[in-house]
């Protein structure tokens, strides 16, 4: 069994985990991510760079170099609904560097910041190591086991940070307390070819909701049921969701038979939850390990790395010092707790009315009043932009990390 020690080591190699290892790097921390994959090219669920995460790489001095990374752009959120086509939100009052969402597969933003992080000599990321417990003793968490493909290891840290997503090996092994919502749908997750001519709107809703994500040669899918309504569709065939697809977007009737089954479809059942402690002594969770977020608004990465750079801020210091306490813990979640309770809020709540209740519901049967609001008020929009693009107290990089 290998055995190692660094100062924090962090679980996941998400955007969280690289961007916390980055920043804290640059501090001279001594840094330790644990991946559980081989590399970054799987088919994330989040490719959403808002304007707020471009702003912080605008911070690190690396926008330019960023933005020549195949990406698209959006700089207004546009949306049928009912009847009408409605905008519902507008980023280009913002007064950022990049006053739109990039959309980016994963893999090329984690790649990104990951190579940035490995030119630090104190960072380093340990890839096809996955966490199966925490090392407790005397109720303080000093350490991790994970299994490589090297056989077992074993870190030790003054800090270990769960940054491993929904399903936390972390948060499991915790002992935290977790509190859930009841989101209203589950989601149904697939791609179709792109051409140059289409026209298809970023949201729509009818017999079922969908968000059609540009990633250049091919819209990826994201087509919403009623939460557990998953099995009944399956039962009514492939051709029913074709059906469901181009009552929503006829532009693309034309390639309907590139879902050829129901492999080509992949359920995802959303889930939003948040601990109601994020850290125990020698322990801090962030991003979706301590707060899994609904994928409405696609904000679920940038709340993440908003974590990070928090953490990265207030724990920098003791860090570098030798003195990580609960009480610097807990100064992270006082920090972030209020914008992910708001935004998860605005989740499952003000957006229950735009997903399907029943299998076979016209949702909505008119457009809402807020949306036709938004038509009619444009400030409503530049409000939503920012509350979307930047969200409720956007972080910002020490300026000893700049």
């Amino acid at each position: 069994m290998g055995e190692d020690t660094t100062t924090c080591c962090v679980v996941g190699g998400g955007p969280a985990g690289i961007m916390l290892g980055l920043l804290l790097a640059r501090r001279g921390v001594r840094i330790t991510v644990l991946e559980k994959h081989a590399d970054f090219l799987r088919d994330f669920r989040g490719d959403t760079i808002h304007p707020s995460t471009q702003e912080l790489i605008n911070e690190l001095g690396w926008l330019e170099e960023f933005h020549r990374l195949p990406h698209s752009r959006m700089d207004q959120v546009t949306a049928s609904v009912g009847h009408d086509v409605v905008s519902i939100a507008d980023f280009r009052r913002l007064q950022v560097s990049s006053p739109y969402i990039a959309f980016m597969p994963q893999w090329e933003f984690l790649d990104f910041l990951a190579a940035k992080a490995t030119s630090y000599e104190t960072f380093r990321l340990v890839r096809r190591a996955e966490v199966t417990d925490l090392i407790i003793e005397n109720d303080r968490v000093c350490g991790v086991r994970a299994d490589t493909h090297e056989g077992p290891l074993i870190i030790r840290a003054d800090l270990v940070v769960g940054a491993d997503g929904r399903h936390s090996a972390v948060r499991r092994s915790s002992g935290l307390r977790l509190a859930t919502s009841s989101p209203p749908m589950d989601v149904l997750w697939f791609r179709l070819s792109r051409t140059p001519s289409d026209r298809v709107e970023f949201f729509q809703s009818g017999k079922g909701a969908m968000v059609a994500i540009d990633r250049g040669d091919y819209w990826q899918i994201a087509y919403t049921i009623p939460a557990g309504a998953y099995a009944a569709l399956r039962e009514r065939g492939i051709a029913e969701l074709h059906r469901r697809i181009v009552a929503l977007a006829p532009a693309l009737r034309d390639r309907m038979h590139e879902l050829r089954d129901w492999n080509d479809v992949h359920e995802l059942s959303v889930r939003v939850d948040r601990l109601t402690t994020w850290y125990r002594d020698g322990l801090l969770c962030i991003g979706d390990a301590a707060h899994a977020m609904s994928p409405a608004g696609g904000v679920g990465i940038n709340l993440a790395i908003q974590d990070a750079v928090a953490a990265a801020n207030l724990l920098g210091p003791p860090l570098s010092a030798g003195g990580v306490t609960t009480r610097h813990l807990r100064a992270v979640q006082a920090r972030r707790e209020l914008p992910v309770k708001l935004t998860q809020a605005f989740q499952v709540a003000i957006l229950r009315d735009l997903y399907p209740k029943r299998l076979d519901d016209d949702t909505p049967p008119r457009t809402p009043w807020i949306f036709r609001a938004f038509n009619a008020l444009p400030p409503l929009r530049y409000a939503m932009g920012r509350f979307i693009g930047l969200g409720i107290r956007p972080e910002h990089i020490d300026a000893a990390d700049r």
